[in-house]
């Protein structure tokens, strides 16, 4: 056998070994979180790892071999493949017999600060409030560049408004990095993140173990009234909106029966309580006689004075 075909053989029996491993804890650890790992060292990930011991179980590898190991499992264990989407990036699984709720503050206590460094994607937002800063005058070209108000107060530069340096899933750019060292901030924090969890054959993002269940609560009736009202408009009756119907045709007997002299039990109670009808009397307006003003009788317009001449008229003239 040559050195190629041992050292491809020797490959080959480590990623079964791994995929049995993988398996194993899967098969014996009912819950899983998958986890990420940037931005991690070899220290960090160890300190990980030993405060984890005796509480579950971190396992990092390679994605390829992951998927595998889900994909054979197929006919045995069904259910776990919804997280073959999951499997992506700098992935890592947490297996786990403790209730998510209680292991995930010692998932999240393993983040430690760390500094600002240009190029790296900003993992949250980082503003930078206004203040007083120990820079000297001199240092307000870095502010300058980043388009920060500022003014000298005693010797130092102050920072005018709140300036948002960083954006999440951005990179960090250099006048930022240095800026930020300068005012010895470490904005960031690395450690485990929580993507998603597995318990009891569900797959859910890692969000819903910060839920409360009055948050949960609240969800299901926004749901239930998102429902009721698709069905009162489309005018289907459902479960959910038939409370509804039930309500307006009562509404709708005890508004008859309020205006009319028809009792029934159900509305005994309501007509006990209406308050008796007030009864006004109809106002009528006086009448207001107008006397029309008498005419005045128009002069008399002068006859129209005729006048005659000694002049003989025409006709005479010509016969």
């Amino acid at each position: 056998m040559s050195a190629i075909e041992g050292k491809s053989t020797d490959a080959q029996a480590k990623k079964m070994d791994y995929m049995k491993k993988l398996i194993g804890l899967m098969e014996e650890y009912p819950r899983m979180v998958l986890v990420t790992c940037d931005n991690i060292g070899s220290n960090h990930m160890q300190r990980i790892r030993s405060g984890l011991r005796g509480r579950g179980v971190l396992l990092m590898g390679k994605n390829t071999l992951m998927r595998k190991a889900v994909r054979i499992s197929k006919e045995t264990h069904p259910e776990w493949q919804d997280l073959l989407p999951e499997i992506w990036g700098n992935i890592g699984i947490v297996f786990t017999k403790e209730e998510l709720t209680e292991i995930e503050p010692k998932l999240l206590e393993s983040r430690v600060p760390a500094t600002a460094k240009a190029g790296i994607v900003a993992p949250q937002d980082v503003v930078l409030p206004a203040q007083v800063t120990t820079l000297e005058p001199t240092k307000t070209n870095f502010f300058a560049a980043l388009d920060i108000a500022t003014k000298i107060t005693r010797g130092c530069v102050e920072i005018l408004a709140d300036v948002k340096l960083c954006t999440e899933g951005k990179k960090v750019g250099s006048s930022e990095a240095a800026l930020l060292q300068m005012l010895d901030m470490r904005p960031f924090t690395y450690g485990l993140k929580l993507v998603s969890c597995f318990d009891d054959g569900c797959v859910f993002p890692s969000a819903f173990l910060r839920k409360k269940p009055e948050d949960v609560y609240k969800a299901f009736g926004q749901g239930v009234g998102n429902v009721a009202a698709l069905s009162l408009v489309l005018g289907h009756p459902t479960l959910a909106s038939f409370p509804h119907i039930i309500g307006a045709g009562f509404r709708n007997c005890v508004s008859l029966a309020l205006a009319t002299n028809y009792e029934f039990k159900q509305v005994a109670a309501f007509k006990s309580a209406a308050p008796a009808p007030v009864v006004t009397q109809l106002v009528v307006p006086p009448v207001v006689v107008v006397e029309k003003p008498e005419k005045v009788p128009e002069p008399k317009k002068p006859a129209k004075k005729v006048t005659t001449s000694d002049e003989p008229e025409f006709g005479d003239i010509f016969g």
